[in-house]
């Protein structure tokens, strides 16, 4: 005659059922079944999943999640096509892929959406408005040099030439090209207000 409690009877079978019987059963709802498969695939889901997740409370996360999918999904569970083993621990994997590729776009999409929102600061827009005003200014004040000076103004300052160039280019001797500079330049200094 058996002594055993009921639920002494219960925990042998559940040690002696194989993966496949506990699966078979927490498809049908057997909460004992569950609590079964869970005690024996718990750390080893756990592993795979940190093998791919890495971060510790997420792994736990996961982990947790496949145990959720695998109460849900059981039904589906087909012994035919495969050990419960490797189907839970598939499971484990993907959902474990899963976490990483979603933690992965979203930091891409923060990273984006923190480009597009750094915009210009107030400082950059105002010293681009100040230099294009001052670039305006320059403009004006040129208008009123004669031509000889405004042309040897530009070739130097706008084009990067030395005096001795703008001479040569402009086929005039250096002193009067210097002469012309300088005239053009007090000129410009007097236009623009600027004080010496």
């Amino acid at each position: 005659m058996d002594q055993d409690s009921p639920r002494v009877r219960a925990v042998r079978d559940e040690s002696e059922s194989t993966d496949d019987d506990l699966l078979l059963a927490v498809a049908r709802g057997d909460r004992q079944a569950f609590s079964a498969l869970y005690d024996r695939f718990a750390s080893i889901a756990h592993g795979v999943v940190r093998g791919v997740v890495r971060d510790p409370s997420q792994s736990e996360e996961v982990a947790q999640e496949v145990f959720v999918e695998v109460w849900r999904m059981a039904p589906r569970f087909d012994p035919d096509r495969g050990s419960a083993r490797t189907w839970l621990l598939t499971m484990a994997h993907r959902r474990a892929i899963d976490r990483v590729r979603s933690e992965q776009t979203s930091r891409d999409r923060t990273e984006r959406a923190g480009h597009r929102d750094r915009g210009r600061s107030f400082d950059e827009v105002s010293e681009q408005v100040e230099v294009s005003l001052e670039h305006e200014q320059v403009r004006t004040a040129l208008e009123v040099l004669t031509d000889l000076q405004r042309e040897a103004v530009e070739l130097a300052y706008y084009q990067g030439h030395t005096y001795r160039e703008v001479a040569e280019i402009l086929n005039t001797p250096l002193g009067t090209i210097k002469t012309r500079m300088r005239d053009g330049l007090i000129r410009l200094r007097d236009e623009m207000g600027v004080t010496a």
